[in-house]
């Protein structure tokens, strides 16, 4: 009996380049099983795909070992922070508040 398949999207940005990538895997695979069928690990072999965040359209997938993919998912594979958002605010505002102070 053939298995049923679906159709998803992979997509991974490094700072430098995009790939995004239609994949067909089985139906009931999960989301880390889909990432590792993409083949997007051969184009980036910098990435641990078996650690990293994923997500599907911009939200996190709390656990992406059991959560099943479904026909028409993009799924979203995140790379680390270089930068804490908080601490880049916060610089920005003492720079702010420095070069306020100089000129009055």
């Amino acid at each position: 009996m053939v298995e049923p398949v679906i159709e998803i999207e992979v997509v991974y940005a490094a700072v430098d380049r995009q790939v995004l990538r239609t994949v067909s895997v089985a139906e009931g695979s999960t989301i880390r099983a889909a990432v590792l069928a993409s083949g997007i690990g051969e184009a980036f072999p910098e990435l641990n795909l078996a650690d990293c965040p994923l997500g599907i359209f911009g939200k996190v997938v709390a656990d992406p070992q059991v959560r099943l993919v479904q026909a028409g998912d993009r799924i979203e594979i995140y790379r680390p922070l270089l930068a804490d958002p908080k601490e880049v605010r916060r610089l920005r505002a003492a720079k702010a508040a420095e070069a306020k102070a100089r000129n009055q």
